[in-house]
């Protein structure tokens, strides 16, 4: 699904949705993902010059047609239809539930209510069209991942760097988790504005300082905690800036987005950086690995 919005993210400047299916439980105020059926990804292009959107609609059945050929799984039939702009602005809302992550996270867009239990660590969301609310796996095992840190004692006072932070969520479940400071980054403008967005919703718009930018960092710097929810292949090319970036000793990589078959890929490109694995998480076809500095 990763591959799938990054092609038609590519093609669609007015923004992507991944609408995971889902059943409604605990009283219509959260939700459980049913991966035994498809995931939609919907793309908008201005249909104001028939030449450009067509050009977009066929670059994204071409590099469908090219991720087709190596097996992953199923990509469906590429369907088009005309809407009006102010109908996709509001439709993609109501495929984003409240979601339980973990056993305290709750991921909650902020057009949805939630009947919050003593114990939960709550994170406001309002993703925009391109960005995600928490439903996928890569994001769901990087909350868990954080949440264990948290557990561990490693997150309070710590200093912590968001590689491709997207809607921010998971610099904001770290400065939940209390969190010191948070460096957020990532390539994309309007991922910045997401971030810094929710990350004033859920007041930490003064501990959560969101960037447009990439590894490796201007000025050298090493967190106590990384996080890179990105894909294999940014991993794998990444692996020397990570290593970089984690603090020797007590620091730690958390790095998602490893689809299974990649997983011995990233694993000796980490450790040829100089990172041990050191824990593993898995759901589906999705894992996220833990690392540590070898020296």
């Amino acid at each position: 699904m990763e591959q799938v919005s990054e092609i038609i993210s590519r093609a669609c400047p007015g923004g992507v949705s991944v609408e995971a299916p889902f059943e409604l439980v605990d009283e219509g105020l959260s939700a459980r993902v049913d991966s035994s059926r498809p995931v939609v990804v919907r793309g908008y292009v201005a249909a104001s010059d028939e030449g450009i959107a067509q050009a977009a609609v066929d670059a994204v059945r071409r590099d469908l047609g090219h991720l087709q050929a190596f097996g992953l799984r199923p990509v469906g039939e590429v369907e088009t239809r005309l809407v009006h702009e102010e109908d996709w602005a509001a439709a993609w809302k109501k495929h984003f539930p409240v979601q339980r992550v973990g056993r305290r996270l709750v991921i909650q867009p902020t057009w949805r209510d939630h009947d919050r239990r003593p114990d939960d660590v709550v994170i406001s969301l309002d993703p925009g069209m391109a960005f995600g609310t928490g439903l996928h796996p890569t994001t769901r095992l990087c909350l868990v991942g954080i949440e264990a840190w948290a557990d561990a004692d490693l997150v309070g006072d710590a200093r912590v760097l968001d590689v491709g932070t997207g809607s921010g969520i998971l610099a904001i479940a770290a400065a939940r988790f209390g969190a010191s400071r948070v460096l957020a980054i990532d390539t994309d403008p309007l991922a910045v504005e997401a971030t810094a967005r929710n990350a004033d919703l859920n007041g930490f718009g003064e501990i959560i300082d969101a960037r447009q930018g990439s590894l490796p960092l201007p000025e050298p710097r090493q967190f106590h905690l990384v996080v890179a929810n990105l894909i294999a292949g940014v991993l794998i090319d990444f692996a020397p800036e990570l290593a970089a970036v984690v603090r020797p000793g007590d620091g730690r990589l958390l790095a998602g987005g490893v689809f299974h078959e990649r997983e011995a890929e990233v694993r000796a490109a980490f450790e040829s950086a100089g990172l041990n694995v050191i824990g593993r998480r898995a759901e589906g076809d999705w894992l996220a690995l833990q690392a540590a500095r070898a020296d």
